[in-house]
């Protein structure tokens, strides 16, 4: 068994591993969360192998034969050093790279490309486009409001192949901006302004994608919908410029 899971990992290109049940990722953070999960899986199944052949093994080699009285031993230094070994092996190679991603995700560059405040409230999503991704100096370009009370959530649009920043805020409870493509979703806390940067893979212009609030805040939490719109840096300009003036003529949605 562990010989096959080895082999049939070893066949596989980065794209043949299964996902085991992640979305499809859209961004550079994605690939790299959808990699650790993968990485955990395989290792799991190769210790879940393990185990199921030496408990098949043991079944078969030390099944009862005959009316004897089995061997009575009161201990196995070797083994008992090995399985004690081995797991905190595993678990201090699983930690590493936990905490080297962990690290990676989490990492702010100091000029991202575009800047959104996200502000979660009861029950529905405004985006903010700021100028800057310094609080001292940034202002609020565009905004986008949903409504979905009337079934119109709001669109956040992103451009392909740039990094974005995201500035959480709540006014009133707390809330968690989800985007399943994201793998990946952090609390909005009252109080308390919450960061992430996400990289957004260069090919995903023109596909749009759904994101929720996954902590429940109240009376209609199930509606706090909204989607992320990914288009060209040439089409996301152009639209920017768009709401730009919306805002300021106070029409903005």
């Amino acid at each position: 068994m562990t010989v096959a899971t080895l082999m049939l990992v070893a066949g596989c290109s980065k794209n043949d591993v299964p996902r085991f049940a992640m979305p499809t990722p859209i961004t550079a953070e994605g690939h790299r969360i959808l990699s650790l999960w993968q990485g955990s899986w395989i290792a799991a199944l190769f210790v879940g192998c393990l185990v199921w052949g030496l408990i098949i093994w043991c079944v078969i080699a030390y099944r009862k034969r005959d009316e004897s009285a089995a061997p009575q031993l009161a201990f196995n230094l070797p083994i008992e050093i090995l399985y004690t070994i081995v797991p905190v092996i595993f678990v201090g190679v699983l930690f590493y790279f936990t905490a080297r991603d962990e690290t990676a995700i989490d990492k702010l560059s100091p000029n991202p490309q575009v800047t959104v405040e996200v502000v979660g409230f009861q029950w529905d999503w405004q985006f903010n486009y700021l100028s800057s991704a310094n609080d001292a100096t940034a202002v609020t370009m565009a905004s986008v409001t949903g409504d979905n009370a009337h079934g119109s959530p709001a669109t956040l649009e992103l451009p392909a192949g740039e990094s974005v920043r995201f500035k959480l805020v709540s006014p009133d409870v707390i809330h968690a901006f989800w985007v399943p493509a994201f793998l990946f979703k952090r609390d909005v806390i009252p109080g308390r302004e919450n960061e992430f940067e996400v990289h957004i893979d260069a090919d995903k212009a023109g596909n749009t994608y759904e994101g929720r609030c996954t902590e429940f805040c109240g009376l209609n939490h199930d509606q706090m919908i909204f989607h992320v719109k990914i288009v060209t840096p040439a089409q996301y300009h152009a639209d920017l410029l768009k709401m730009e003036a919306a805002f300021k003529s106070g029409s903005s949605t």
